[in-house]
């Protein structure tokens, strides 16, 4: 059909690009932002502000920068790569330098109009970083465990610098995020048991080093009434909510948990609370079923796309969306510490949702030019 992007005919214009996007992807990607606007909503006790009216405009913005990221051409997206892997770099050594404090963390650039947390863009940064350098690494060069030392560099160092932060879940994401990718490389099974051991054989000295809190927040999430009123509160309060919905829940802003400000961060972290409290276990479970079908996309795409770069590509940025939904859903039903991990496109924030959407436009870009061969040379040219 004339209005689909035809690799052989690079000249087409934008509005091909854009009617050969996978629009009901983005129908359910909007889908999934109006059950976050609904919750926002709620969690301010039945008013647009402050939360709701603010996530809805930066959706807005957001979809627009999805949709750009989605018309560019896949091969300009290699080839700036490492540039945008360096960049997030400088971002993430600037924090350190004068980074905005806040939550008891220093997470944040301050820029005037808004602050950015680079350590939500490493996470899109780190995939496309990975992606590049495994899609021009011969193939029999994968089982070489000197060739994998500079991509467990790209993986170890941003973490350990997120850390510091200190940001334990963000630091988790990378790590896991870094892991899939190997794998889903070729790297071969038997290198992640030696890295498992080696893990299991540092904790000692890693737990060592953690802050008082995060070692709190793990041994709080192994009894969490050691500490009820401290330490503990947000994962009793989390599960208290979550029960409290029953089946069919308490119905939309009745939730008393959220809106008798029991439970604490309710926009951000904790958002899945609302949902349950209020909607139940089959609300819950129907947004999860929505991200489920996210991810079908996801990983369909990634094996439709003809180019090894666009499948690393997609499978990176749909697993990192999965880790998103996983830590963050296990971590409010008392399955994880709390680590930090917002729900995407439900939670409240601009990092996190320009981020999302940001990977979402990559997502799209490939499902756009899936049929576009190229390799190392491209990447070059």
């Amino acid at each position: 059909m004339r209005w689909l992007y035809d690799p052989a005919r690079p000249q087409q214009t934008v509005t091909v690009k854009l009617l050969s996007v996978n629009w009901p992807l983005v129908a359910l990607i909007t889908t999934i932002a109006a059950v976050g606007f609904a919750m926002l909503y709620s969690a301010g006790n039945g008013s647009w502000h402050p939360w709701a009216s603010r996530q809805t405009v930066r959706y807005a913005v957001a979809m627009l920068i999805m949709l750009a990221v989605a018309v560019v051409d896949i091969r300009l997206w290699m080839r700036v790569a490492y540039g945008f892997y360096a960049a997030t770099m400088v971002l993430l050594i600037a924090v350190e330098v004068r980074g905005a404090i806040g939550m008891g963390a220093q997470r944040w650039i301050d820029l005037g109009v808004i602050q950015i947390q680079p350590s939500e863009l490493m996470k899109i940064a780190l995939v496309m970083v990975l992606a590049r350098y495994f899609t021009n690494l011969p193939p029999e060069d994968i089982g070489d465990p000197l060739k994998l030392i500079v991509p467990a560099g790209l993986i170890l160092v941003p973490a350990a610098m997120v850390l510091r932060q200190p940001d334990l879940g963000t630091a988790t994401m990378l790590v896991l995020c870094g892991a899939a990718m190997f794998f889903l490389a070729g790297v071969r099974v038997w290198m992640f048991g030696v890295i498992i051991a080696a893990a299991g054989a540092i904790v000692p000295f890693a737990w060592h080093h953690l802050r008082d809190y995060q070692k709190n927040r793990i041994l709080t999430f192994l009894n969490p009434e050691r500490d009820p009123l401290g330490a503990g509160y947000h994962a009793l309060q989390a599960k208290i909510a979550v029960g409290s919905g029953g089946i069919f829940g308490k119905g939309y802003l009745s939730g008393t948990q959220a809106h008798l400000s029991f439970l604490p961060e309710r926009q951000t972290d904790f958002i899945f609370t609302i949902m349950a409290e209020e909607f139940g276990l089959v609300g819950g479970l129907l947004l999860l079923a929505l991200y489920a079908v996210v991810f079908v996309y996801g990983y369909a795409i990634a094996f439709r796309s003809r180019s090894h770069f666009g499948r690393l590509l997609a499978f990176g940025i749909t697993t990192n969306l999965f880790l998103y939904v996983f830590i963050n859903v296990a971590m409010v039903i008392g399955l994880l510490p709390v680590v930090g991990v917002p729900l995407p496109l439900v939670s409240y924030g601009g990092t996190s949702m320009l981020t999302v959407m940001f990977g979402f436009g990559l997502l799209i870009s490939v499902y756009v030019h899936r049929d576009v061969r190229f390799g190392r040379g491209d990447a070059e040219g």
